[in-house]
């Protein structure tokens, strides 16, 4: 039995990052621990692109330009919905989380989800907190992992790949 995992070694790595300017208090905080996760991970400062939206909802559309560009190995997309009085929290919530895996899906990358989805401001702010678990720095984590687990698998794969995976590639060298 063979056993995969990957590593914390950003070097070389090229990292898109997507966040929103709603709720700044919070993810300007999960902003700055991303990238210094990234860049303590050995990742160059010009490497990483950040792309800030307006809110939770427009992170998907940008984070898909970005992963479609061929460009980066993986994007990550931070954000934070906090809930109020209405029905906006499960809407917002719900379509910025299936946009972002529809994502990583469809263009066959890490697209890393780090939205806060928290109940109340404080909750927020706990899981921005950098002395505590900032949710940024865990979800920069989250895609280098990926990028070298999807490498291994990749790098012992047979030749042969999916349709979907080709047209993905014939559409990165065309961009």
């Amino acid at each position: 039995m063979k056993f995969r995992k990957g590593t914390h070694d950003a070097t070389g790595l090229r990292v898109g990052i997507v966040v929103s300017k709603f709720n700044k208090f919070v993810t300007s905080r999960l902003l700055t621990a991303a990238v210094e996760t990234l860049k303590k991970a050995g990742a160059m400062d010009e490497a990483l692109e950040v792309v800030r939206v307006p809110g939770a909802f427009e992170i998907p559309l940008a984070a898909r330009a970005l992963a479609r560009t061929g460009r980066f190995d993986a994007v990550v997309c931070l954000g934070a919905v906090i809930r109020g009085e209405t029905p906006h929290f499960d809407y917002i919530s719900a379509e910025a989380s299936r946009g972002i895996a529809q994502i990583a899906l469809e263009c066959d990358l890490p697209v890393v989800f780090g939205v806060l989805t928290t109940n109340t401001v404080a909750q927020a702010i706990e899981r921005a907190d950098p002395a505590k678990h900032n949710r940024g720095a865990e979800a920069a984590r989250t895609a280098i992992e990926m990028v070298t687990i999807l490498r291994d698998i990749r790098d012992t794969q047979p030749a042969r790949r999916s349709t979907a995976a080709t047209k993905l590639k014939t559409a990165r060298k065309r961009a």
